[in-house]
């Protein structure tokens, strides 16, 4: 087996424990802005060494359009998808942000005009079944706010992918990052408690370190070995990952029709990135 898919899979890993680490940080009384900020605060001085051990310069006109992605992709993400998991739980929280590639797909047509395939449409209804399975209409009114808020951190997750795109154009992608998270950092300062108890601090040490600073490096380092189609695919691991670990930490349990439901959204994305990695090869 290639080194390239066994680092995806550990990247896909450490990102499955965002929601973990959100969950076990809640324990400190700390608020989403607080742990986001720390979050992107020491991801960026780990990326910044990172950076600038392989001579990195910053390129003051990118700046604009990275302060741009920060606010999306960085402030309005992790805020969305902190908060889902604060008021419902892990499971429910990663399988609404797997909502994603639904949106990167529609946006993708209506911005790249890129052809929605009679398979992309099934893997969409699959998704999107899915996700109404997870959310359990049946009880609407307990969950309308965390159902919202996760849709839509799988919105910003999704702008995240696209605006990565145009990012690494210009830039490698731990520069891509270290501008993001850094612009990130600056937006999620203002609202933040700088103040967090001492027994905090591994949590928000290993929450920058494993699934922000090291999953994204390993993910980077084997996109040199292996094709991003390919990446993308493996990295559906992520949700099966979040959700073993919350059941396992928290004793969270799905609902048999959540289950099912977690089954179609992944599925559904399997689907999508099997299709794109197709049309790659054409």
């Amino acid at each position: 087996m290639k080194r390239g898919y066994f680092l995806v899979f550990l990247a896909a890993s450490m990102w499955g424990t965002l929601g973990i680490f959100a969950k076990l940080l809640y324990q400190f009384n700390l608020d989403p802005f607080t742990i986001t900020f720390y979050r992107a605060l020491i991801a960026f001085s780990l990326l910044l060494a990172y950076n600038y051990s392989n001579g990195f310069q910053i390129k003051r006109y990118r700046l604009p359009f990275y302060a741009f992605y920060g606010f999306f992709a960085v402030f309005l993400f992790y805020i969305l998808y902190f908060y889902t998991v604060k008021i419902s739980s892990v499971s429910f929280a990663v399988l609404l942000l797997y909502s994603a590639p639904i949106y990167s797909t529609i946006l993708g047509y209506l911005l790249f005009k890129e052809r929605i395939t009679t398979t992309k449409l099934l893997a969409l209804l699959m998704a999107i079944f899915g996700i109404l399975l997870v959310v359990n209409l049946d009880h609407w009114n307990g969950n309308k706010i965390a159902t919202v808020l996760g849709l839509l951190s799988g919105l910003t997750y999704a702008l995240y992918g696209i605006l990565a795109k145009i990012a690494v154009k210009s830039e490698r992608p731990e520069e891509a990052l270290l501008y993001t998270i850094g612009f990130g950092a600056l937006f999620l300062a203002p609202f933040s408690n700088f103040k967090v108890p001492y027994e905090s601090i591994p949590y928000l040490l290993g929450l920058a370190f494993f699934p922000t600073f090291l999953g994204y490096i390993l993910y980077n380092r084997a996109l040199q070995e292996i094709e991003v189609s390919k990446a993308s695919i493996i990295s559906t691991i992520e949700p099966v990952v979040a959700l073993i670990l919350a059941y396992s930490i928290f004793h969270e349990v799905l609902t048999l029709k959540q289950i099912i439901g977690a089954v179609f959204i992944i599925l559904g994305s399997l689907i999508l990135h099997i299709e794109e990695k197709e049309k790659d090869q054409t």
